[in-house]
């Protein structure tokens, strides 16, 4: 199954490459590697605020996350010239917006994660980082990177 009938069977659309909010650029490609930048979480086309353990639960930032992650991948696809080119996730950074006592980043953060596994199956399984943040540009509940290798 290619990964088009993958997302597909999924129900999952690619969104166009979202404009930079400030001075950056949404990837960078140097060798084999594409580097995307931080993309914040949305929910309705609107930035999807919030903080972990005082306004959202874990379920909620999972939810998040896997936005994320679908947002990443429309990036991504436009970056290497089309998903079927990516060989590898090489790595996800997490940043969450949480509160100090809230310890579950690292489940948020599986929302990505595991979409990106059933859309890549081995390929998609990567290294990753998971960090609460006190706050994320635009009061966003969750922003992650991500690191591909390109054939």
């Amino acid at each position: 199954m290619s990964i088009e009938q993958r997302l597909q069977a999924l129900g999952i659309t690619l969104p166009p490459v979202s404009v930079p909010a400030a001075a950056y650029v949404p990837f960078v490609r140097t060798g084999k590697l594409i580097f995307l930048s931080g993309h914040i979480a949305k929910k309705d086309g609107q930035v999807w605020v919030g903080q972990l353990g005082k306004t959202l639960t874990t379920e909620q930032g999972k939810q998040a996350a896997r936005l994320v992650a679908i947002d990443l991948m429309g990036t991504l696809s436009v970056a290497a010239g089309g998903l079927d080119n990516v060989v590898r996730i090489v790595k996800v950074m997490s940043l969450v917006n949480s509160s100090p006592e809230f310890t579950e980043h690292h489940l948020v953060t599986n929302g990505c994660s595991e979409l990106l596994g059933e859309v890549f199956g081995e390929a998609g399984v990567h290294a990753r980082s998971a960090f609460g943040v006190a706050q994320i540009p635009l009061g966003a509940c969750v922003e992650i990177e991500l690191i591909a290798e390109v054939g």
